[in-house]
């Protein structure tokens, strides 16, 4: 993965922590640590690296689509 100024490094955090701060098991911390770093948006090995810019059009790409597919609620 290309480093740049949005990059956020992490260190030395294990997975059983992770699932601690997140309230979940370090099996799922590892599912989704896998899909993160296929998906690109984190690198690590000692180190997480989190690639933000990346991350940040995600987001940003997702508020969008909610809100654009969000359905109307009925008035009370």
């Amino acid at each position: 993965m290309q480093r740049d100024k949005t990059e956020t490094l992490i260190r030395q955090v294990s997975q059983k922590t992770l699932a601690e701060m997140v309230g979940t098991t370090r099996s799922r911390v590892n599912y989704f640590m896998n899909k993160f770093r296929r998906l690109g948006f984190v690198d690590y090995n000692d180190t997480i690296v989190v690639n933000g810019a990346l991350l940040e059009d995600f987001l940003r790409k997702d508020a969008l689509g909610s809100r654009h597919t969000a359905k109307p609620t009925a008035a009370a």
